[in-house]
């Protein structure tokens, strides 16, 4: 029992390790997965009011660090459906690996990116009126890991359920992805919107997410808003985890 801990951590470990080799050998990679972002950048942006209290973009920047935060870590089960066309996972699962660190070790791979996309797009937009303040970015990017961990976990759950059905993961993925941003408020602000809009906006975890980040970015730590972040960001990590681990010692 005294050895369990150490050697799921080292498991955990060597499969994030195992994940991330592709994205080492090619960080290229990383470049052409922020197309999307980069260009909802430049076609947004300018369409946004003056906010009053800065440039648009600080309102801007953060949300869409959050969407390709989300977008990254929802295509974890992809890959794992990928490796269960050519067998691969099926070796894993008899390999001396616990199962809990093969589910572990393939979300916490997500921030990785997530943190190199992240930088990528901060960089960009910094010499464009966006005020750069690293401390609350630090902060920001810690809340968001936990998302990206919870949303990877519940990805690598969704492609064992569709299992030989590529299209069931994919209904299910983009079904999901594009109502949680437009509910988070995103792209558009949702101040004036209906009350049952509002009301679907405040079930949505990623509208706390969201709304804790802004700030953050901003160089601001409103106590009780970046405390709802959080507490979003770990129900999503916990309930990931939760359900990923459930199917993964269901898989066969």
């Amino acid at each position: 029992m005294t050895t369990l801990a150490p050697t799921l951590v080292t498991d955990t470990w060597n499969v994030m390790v195992r994940e991330l080799r592709p994205l080492l050998r090619e960080p290229v990679s990383v470049l052409f997965s922020m197309v999307q972002p980069l260009v909802f950048l430049a076609l947004f942006a300018p369409l946004l009011p003056d906010t009053g209290d800065g440039s648009a973009l600080q309102w801007f920047v953060p949300g869409i660090v959050a969407m390709t935060t989300l977008m990254g870590a929802s295509f974890t089960g992809a890959n794992l459906m990928q490796e269960m066309a050519t067998g691969s996972h099926e070796r894993l699962l008899v390999s001396p690996l616990s199962r809990s660190s093969l589910l572990v070790g393939r979300a916490l791979k997500e921030v990785v990116p997530m943190l190199m996309q992240t930088a990528i797009i901060l960089a960009v937009v910094t010499p464009f009126s966006f005020d750069l303040h690293l401390g609350g970015v630090l902060v920001g990017v810690l809340l968001l890991a936990g998302f990206s961990v919870g949303i990877g976990a519940l990805s690598f759950a969704l492609a064992l359920v569709s299992k030989d059905q590529d299209w069931l993961f994919w209904t299910v993925q983009q079904t999901v992805i594009f109502p949680l941003l437009l509910l988070a408020g995103v792209l558009l602000p949702l101040d004036g919107a209906p009350g049952w809009l509002r009301f679907l906006a405040d079930l949505n975890p990623l509208t706390y997410v969201v709304e804790a980040v802004r700030p953050l970015f901003a160089g601001d730590l409103p106590v009780g808003t970046v405390a709802a972040g959080f507490a979003a960001s770990a129900l999503v990590a916990a309930l990931g985890l939760a359900v990923g681990l459930r199917a993964m010692r269901a898989s066969a």
